[in-house]
C-alpha cells in the first residue's frame, strides 16, 4: 500500500475508490507558466510598465485570467486595477496569449502515461481549469491532451469557476456519479476548496503553482511529488 501522505481524514479508504479522475490544468497537468508569464510581460511592456519575473507571476497564477491581469497590473495578490487600464491589459494579455498559448508550455513528467494507463483503466477522465475556454481546449488540442477528456469544463464554461463546487458538481453530473466516486487532482488551495465544497476527495501535487502557500496546512487527502504516484493512490470503484 503507498504511503499516505498528509491524510486529512483517517476514514479515507486507500486506494481511493472512484469512478472519475478530473485534473486541474496549469500547474497539475501542464507547465504553463512561460507562456503566461511571456503574456504577462509583454502586456505590461505595452502599457509602459515594469516586467516581472517568472516566478513572480507564477504566484498569480490560478484564479483565471481576469484576476492574473489585475494581479500583474497592480503588484499585489488581491489588488483591483482602474477599469480603463484593466481593459487595456485584458485585450493585450488575450492577444499575446493566444498567439503563444503554447509556445513553451508542455506536459509535465509522467503525465501521458499516467493518462494512458487511467483511460485504458476504464475511468472516467475530465479537466476542470480557471483558464478561459478560448486559451484552454488549443493548449489541449496542441498538446494532444484534449483527447483524453470526456468532459472539459473551463474557467468561463459555467457561471462560475473554482473554488465554487459547482464545475466539480457539473462534471459529476454529466458522468452520473456522485462527487465522492471522484477525485479531484490539482495544485493549489483553490482545488482544495472546491474539492471540500463539492464533498469530493483532493490529491494535490506538490510542483505545481500553489500561489506561495504551504498545502499541508489545507488538509488535502495526499500529496503526491511525481505524477506516477497516482496510479496507486486510485483504484476503479466496483460497482
Amino acid at each position: 500500500m503507498p504511503e499516505k501522505k498528509f491524510l486529512r481524514s483517517a476514514d479515507r479508504s486507500w486506494p481511493l475508490p472512484v469512478s472519475a479522475v478530473l485534473f486541474d490544468l496549469d500547474g497539475t497537468l501542464i507547465h504553463t507558466g512561460p507562456d503566461l508569464a511571456r503574456a504577462v510581460n509583454r502586456m505590461m511592456q505595452d502599457l509602459d510598465m515594469d516586467t516581472y519575473p517568472e516566478e513572480k507571476v507564477l504566484t498569480w497564477v490560478g484564479n483565471g485570467a481576469v484576476t492574473l491581469i489585475h494581479r500583474a497590473l497592480t503588484g499585489t495578490r488581491d489588488g483591483q486595477a482602474e477599469s480603463a487600464l484593466y481593459e487595456r491589459g485584458h485585450a493585450s494579455f488575450h492577444r499575446h496569449y493566444l498567439e503563444g498559448v503554447c509556445e513553451h508550455s508542455e506536459p509535465y513528467p509522467d503525465v501521458v502515461d499516467v493518462l494512458n494507463t487511467l483511460r485504458d483503466n476504464g475511468y472516467l477522465l475530465a479537466c476542470v481549469t480557471n483558464k478561459p475556454e478560448r486559451f484552454t481546449c488549443p493548449l489541449l488540442k496542441e498538446l494532444e491532451l484534449l483527447g483524453y477528456f470526456a468532459q472539459v469544463v473551463s474557467g468561463d464554461t459555467l457561471a462560475v469557476k473554482k473554488p465554487d463546487p459547482l464545475p466539480l458538481r457539473h462534471i459529476c453530473d454529466r458522468f452520473g456519479i456522485t462527487p465522492r466516486q471522484a477525485v479531484l487532482v490539482g495544485d493549489s488551495v483553490t482545488d482544495i476548496n472546491a474539492a471540500r465544497a463539492a464533498a469530493m476527495p483532493v490529491i494535490c501535487v506538490s510542483y505545481g503553482y500553489n500561489q506561495g502557500l504551504d498545502l499541508t496546512k489545507y488538509e488535502p487527502d495526499a500529496i503526491i511529488d511525481s505524477f506516477r504516484e497516482l496510479s496507486s493512490l486510485i483504484a476503479p470503484l466496483e460497482n
